[in-house]
Parts: C-alpha cells; sequence; structure tokens
C-alpha cells in the first residue's frame, strides 16, 4: 500500500503540487487562521533563505559562462551582434510595456497583504546615472559577493567571460570548462530549491490568509491581470509588429508554424527544455536553416527572456505600491535596467524569474518579503510568460535568418509530413 502511495505521488507534476500547495494555504489559513501563523511562517521563510543562498553563485556562474561561450565561437561575430541587439531590444519593449501598465493600473495601491519588513523612501535611492554607473564597477569583487550586491557581480561576470576568452586557448579551456562544471552544479541547487516550493507556497499563502483574510487575494488578482495583459500586448502586438518590420515575412504564420514549441514551453515551463522543440519547428515548420537555428535559438534559450523580464518589472513595482512608495524615476529607470540585466542571467528552467526577482528588488532596496505576494499566482503566469521566451526566441530566429538569406519566411503550406 505505501509503494503505491508513493508511486502515486512521484507521478503528480511540480505544477500540480504548487496548486496543491495554494490552495492547501488558502484552506489552512481560513480554516485554522492565526494558530497556524508561526509554523507557516517559518516554512515560509525557510523557502525564501533557500532562495536568497543560491542567487550570488547562480548568476556569478551562468553570466561568465554564458560569455565565455558566446566569446568563444569563431566566425559568429556579425550573427551575435545580431542576435543579441534583437534580444536586448525586445527585452527592453516587454519591460516598458510592463511598467507603462503597472503605472496605468497600480495594482498595489491600497493593498492589505501583511507586509511587516520595515521600508521608506529612503531606502529607494537610486542615485544619478554616473552614480548607478560606480555602483556597478566593484572595489572588490569577492567583497560584492558577500554582501549580496548583484549588480557589481552581474559587471564582474560579464568582464571575467570576455577576458576569459583572450588567454591562451589551454587555459580558457579550462576555466570554461570550470565555470560551465559550476554552473550546472548550482542549477542542480536551483533544482532542489524549486521542489520545495509547493512547500513554500504553503507557507507563505497560509500565513497572508490567515493574518489578512481574502483581502490580499483581491490585489493579487489585479497584479495578475496586469501580467497577464502585458504578456498578451507583448506576444501578440509587439512581437508581430517587430517580426514584420525586420524581416517582411507574416508572424502569423510564423506563429503557426512554431506551434508545437510553444505548446511544450506551456506545459513545461522551461525554455532549456522546449529547446529541442523550439529547434525542430523552426527548421522543419518555419524553413530556418540550421545554421541560423543552432546559434540563435540556444543563445536564446539561455539570455533571451522577454516574459521574465516584463514579470519582474511588473512585480517589483506592484511590490513598491503595496509598501506604499512611491518610486522616483531614477528609482524606476534601475528596475527598468536591473530587470534587463536579470531576465538575462535568468536559467531556462520553470520558475527561474522567480530566483532573478531578488536581484530586482536588491537594486532598489524593497525587502525579499515582497515575493511572498506574488507565489500565489506565480506558477501560472510562469508558464504564460516561458511561451513568451520562447515565442520572442522563435521570432529573433526568422529575423536573423531572413538577413542573412537563410530562407527565414515560413512555407504558405505547412505540410502534414513534419515530424513534429
Amino acid at each position: 500500500m505505501l509503494k503505491k502511495l508513493i508511486s502515486l505521488f512521484s507521478k503528480i507534476s511540480l505544477t500540480a503540487w504548487i496548486f496543491i500547495g495554494i490552495f492547501g494555504g488558502i484552506a489552512a489559513g481560513f480554516l485554522i487562521g492565526t494558530p497556524i501563523v508561526p509554523l507557516a511562517g517559518y516554512i515560509g521563510d525557510i523557502f525564501l533563505r533557500l532562495l536568497k543562498m543560491v542567487i550570488v553563485p547562480l548568476i556569478f556562474t551562468s553570466i561568465t559562462a554564458g560569455v565565455v561561450g558566446i566569446g568563444g565561437s569563431k566566425n559568429l561575430g556579425r550573427l551575435c551582434f545580431k542576435t543579441i541587439g534583437y534580444y536586448l531590444l525586445t527585452s527592453l519593449v516587454a519591460i516598458l510595456t510592463g511598467l507603462g501598465l503597472v503605472n496605468l493600473l497600480r495594482p498595489g495601491v491600497g493593498a492589505n497583504l501583511g507586509l511587516k519588513a520595515p521600508v521608506s523612501s529612503a531606502d529607494l535611492y537610486a542615485g544619478t546615472l554616473s552614480d548607478i554607473i560606480m555602483r556597478m564597477i566593484p572595489e572588490n569583487p569577492i567583497a560584492a559577493m558577500a554582501q549580496g550586491e548583484i549588480l557589481p557581480l552581474i559587471f564582474f561576470s560579464i568582464l571575467l567571460g570576455i577576458c576569459i576568452t583572450l588567454i591562451p586557448h589551454k587555459y580558457s579551456e579550462l576555466l570554461s570548462n570550470l565555470f560551465s562544471a559550476g554552473f550546472e552544479a548550482m542549477m542542480k541547487v536551483t533544482h532542489f530549491v524549486i521542489r520545495l516550493a509547493p512547500l513554500g507556497v504553503w507557507g507563505i499563502i497560509t500565513k497572508i490568509v490567515a493574518t489578512t483574510g481574502a483581502e490580499a487575494f483581491k490585489s493579487i488578482g489585479l497584479y495578475f491581470i496586469t501580467v497577464l495583459a502585458g504578456l498578451v500586448i507583448h506576444f501578440c502586438i509587439n512581437l508581430p509588429v517587430i517580426v514584420s518590420l525586420f524581416s517582411r515575412c507574416n508572424p502569423y504564420r510564423h506563429l503557426k508554424a512554431m506551434g508545437p514549441a510553444l505548446l511544450t514551453a506551456c506545459t513545461t515551463s522551461s525554455s532549456s527544455a522546449t529547446l529541442p522543440f523550439t529547434i525542430a519547428a523552426a527548421e522543419e515548420r518555419a524553413g530556418i536553416s540550421n545554421k541560423i537555428s543552432s546559434f540563435v535559438l540556444p543563445l536564446g534559450a539561455t539570455v533571451n527572456m522577454d516574459g521574465t523580464a516584463l514579470y519582474e518589472c511588473v512585480a517589483a513595482m506592484f511590490i513598491a505600491q503595496a509598501y506604499g512608495i512611491h518610486l522616483s524615476f531614477s528609482a524606476q529607470f534601475i528596475i527598468v535596467f536591473t530587470s534587463l540585466l536579470a531576465s538575462i542571467g535568468a536559467a531556462g528552467i520553470p520558475m527561474a524569474g522567480l530566483v532573478m526577482m531578488t536581484i530586482v528588488l536588491r537594486s532598489v532596496g524593497l525587502p525579499l518579503e515582497g515575493i511572498g505576494l506574488i507565489l500565489a499566482v506565480d506558477r501560472i503566469l510562469d508558464m504564460l510568460r516561458t511561451t513568451t521566451n520562447v515565442w520572442s526566441d522563435a521570432c529573433c530566429a526568422l529575423i536573423v535568418a531572413k538577413s542573412e538569406g537563410e530562407l527565414g519566411c515560413p512555407p504558405q503550406n505547412l505540410s502534414t509530413n513534419n515530424k513534429i
């Protein structure tokens, strides 16, 4: 009997477990109330500490290994320039779309979410552009890592990755393998933390419901609608317009061609897990050459996270509004800039954006306690933003292939003999 139960539980997906944690937390909060708050708060705090634990080593290894991989590619300078340029453009457009919506709808204003961490406007100093640049350059990289200063860590990681590609091959290969191995190890640690998400979600949701009742979910619902609206606008309007302008191809025919990959992205919530489907759909259904797809799409699964960037911007602004803090233009610029960098550093795995959210909150001095507010709807939004990420990768592959004369436009009629 015990073996059957274990076998049954092992077949339940992580998504299902998180939904179980959400509904279980709502039920426990309503039925038990304040007596369960100490236990639920303790469990939620442990989960948040685990999230914070992986931030620095994950960013350091992932960004350094990624830059080394890009810099080591031969005769791909032009492709790299076009690809990175596209990724930066679309991520910025996504972030600005989210920023406009969150300032318009203001989902966090007046929210009663039981926040306890002290925060004031004085904590949110962003400084001038010159101050931001100075803050990005660490006097001591090790001290910056120890203190959790993310912008200096990103700057140092990028610089180190570039310099590794410039040293003799026998040394660069050794360091490349070292950082790649480190990144794989941190991915395992991150997967372990994510596996605990259902329990962490239960603790956080239980505490919120027990202390604030159903009032919290009204503002979370408006936050959900804000992120959803931003993703829909970027998916259905922004990206198709960019495809039309830069490739002169029909974006909606391309969308149909990439259908299998997009469905896989939605169900797995992982750009990396979807990559084989994305490459196959791009080559067999969209007519994109292997030369383009094999370079653009793996790179995109690593650094191009439009949906994640939009979500991080909206979530940070929502949390600031929930604290009753008015963010200045310079502080909002910091959020835009850090969301862009954090989305580049986000791994292509489920809920990676939640891990990277800590970067954006730290950049403007907002307490990490605010992450608990968005966990209730994060799993659903994770599915949608991953689909947006993969769709953006596919659009980039089409644009780059068209500019390179690699048969970028999808065929008029998709063949029924395709493998996927």
